[in-house]
């Protein structure tokens, strides 16, 4: 793993997430109750507690306040073996607040504070982890790290000699330095057009004008574009996964980036990388699944799930509002077959809508051993979530989706005939809230197991 160095302006993201039933009286707004706090750091710290959540050592030069809020940014970070070098905030922490309710954002609050804060000038320790670095991230969000002085010029000094560099700019930032080895703005950042030709002629004059070894344009759920000179531009699309908050897929993209630039990969390797982490980080929830901060530490622990439950949730409330019941079903599907489709379709019949409870890749190793899953949890969670009789999938490292069905209480369990005669875990469960565990004809014939036989047989 590869020593980083994160730059950039920390904050403070406060979710609020409570559940919605009913419109005030007095206006046409939703009623969120029992809101509960959900915090975890924002911007530079959110970039470099991804990274530091990959293995890599990551030293992070930020100017944090001396206040609740930076307690809070040093506490978590911290858990996060980020290693912090703090250049002091003479303000108040800025915070991104949002309002939350099944899985969506109803309601955005920034208390940002004065842009012109000042903070301390950039210690020697600061320049000397800037140098020794094996990567570099720039996370700018325009409170004015990116463009001190000294910070500057040891950024410039290590990129001339080589040392990866990857700049997230911000419409209030710095420039970047020149000879960056990759710069990331959004479309609207760019300032660009929709159509792929607009974009690669604008991504072709920020180039140009930041002196930059290549420009990456992100384009949300249509993947990026990246130009590196006068040859054609690279177009990255999206792999195919379920969307849902898309907060903090920059920093996914560039803290992903930049390890694989300081690995030792091109600037096109780096950028497909990139894509697909943050593609990944989406579909598992986003920035609302990097929760630090439990709302209620006396509660249960959560279900331990790399898909994230706020989208199934959200899937549960709407049927429920139709007044449909909600069906469930759940296993490894390694290799999907007609057998497994067959079921799926089955089961969304049942209901008015069918959430897939999908054994990890931890969960498949303990239960099919070793050589276990073909697939990896992300890419059997995409295919599944490509079905149109699969409204969500969330994952679970147990081994089974008990505590997850707890915590989803649907109306129906799905399982294959083959399980007939047997007494099942999930029954007690449902019981608990009068559901039911319901089993369909099993597809004799079609079994990932028999496939693997065939291929070695094959083979």
């Amino acid at each position: 793993m590869s020593q980083l160095v994160v730059v950039g302006d920390c904050l403070l993201d406060r979710d609020l997430v409570g559940r919605v039933e009913r419109l005030s009286p007095d206006a046409p707004v939703p009623v969120v109750e029992d809101p509960q706090a959900q915090l975890r750091p924002g911007g530079a710290g959110l970039a470099a507690l991804l990274a530091a959540r990959e293995g890599h050592s990551v030293r992070l030069i930020a100017a944090l306040s001396r206040d609740a809020g930076g307690d809070e940014l040093r506490r978590t970070l911290s858990q996060a073996d980020v290693e912090i070098i703090d250049l002091g905030l003479a303000a108040a922490t800025p915070e991104k607040v949002r309002v939350r309710a099944a899985g969506q954002t109803l309601l955005r609050l920034d208390q940002a504070g004065p842009r012109d804060a000042r903070f301390g000038s950039a210690p020697a320790e600061s320049l000397a982890a800037i140098a020794s670095a094996d990567g570099i991230l720039v996370s700018d969000y325009g409170r004015g790290l990116s463009g001190e002085p000294a910070l500057r010029r040891a950024l410039t000094e290590v990129v001339a000699v080589g040392t990866p560099l990857v700049w997230d700019p911000h419409p209030h930032g710095s420039e970047p330095v020149p000879g960056a080895s990759l710069v990331k703005p959004n479309r609207r950042e760019a300032a660009a057009g929709q159509e792929a030709a607009d974009l690669a002629r604008r991504a072709r004059e920020l180039r140009k004008g930041w002196r930059a070894r290549g420009v990456v344009v992100t384009r949300g759920a249509a993947g990026a574009l990246l130009v590196t000179g006068d040859g054609p531009a690279y177009l990255v699309p999206t792999p195919p996964a379920p969307a849902h908050d898309p907060c903090g897929a920059g920093d996914s993209f560039c803290s992903s980036a930049v390890a694989l630039l300081a690995a030792g990969a091109s600037l096109e390797e780096a950028v497909r990388g990139a894509v697909t982490a943050a593609t990944h980080f989406v579909a598992a929830g986003g920035a609302a699944a990097v929760i630090t901060a439990p709302a209620n530490p006396s509660a249960a622990p959560p279900v331990s799930t790399s898909q994230g439950l706020a989208p199934a949730r959200a899937v549960i409330e709407r049927t429920r509002r139709r007044g449909e019941q909600v069906v469930t079903t759940g296993g490894c599907f390694d290799l999907l077959h007609a057998g497994h489709v067959s079921i799926l379709q089955a089961a969304r019949r049942l209901g008015g809508c069918l959430i897939v409870c999908l054994n990890s890749d931890s969960s498949t190793r303990a239960l099919k051993g070793p050589d276990r899953p073909l697939q990896s949890e992300l890419d059997r969670a995409a295919v599944l979530a490509a079905l149109s009789c699969v409204d969500a999938v969330v994952s679970f490292d147990e081994a089974t989706p008990v505590e997850l069905l707890r915590r989803l209480q649907p109306d129906l369990f799905i399982k294959g005939g083959d399980y007939a005669g047997r007494v099942l875990p999930e029954q007690a469960a449902l019981a608990e809230w009068g559901g039911e565990v319901v089993l369909l004809p099993f597809a004799h014939g079609h079994s990932t197991s028999q496939l693997l036989e065939e291929v070695r047989r094959l083979g």
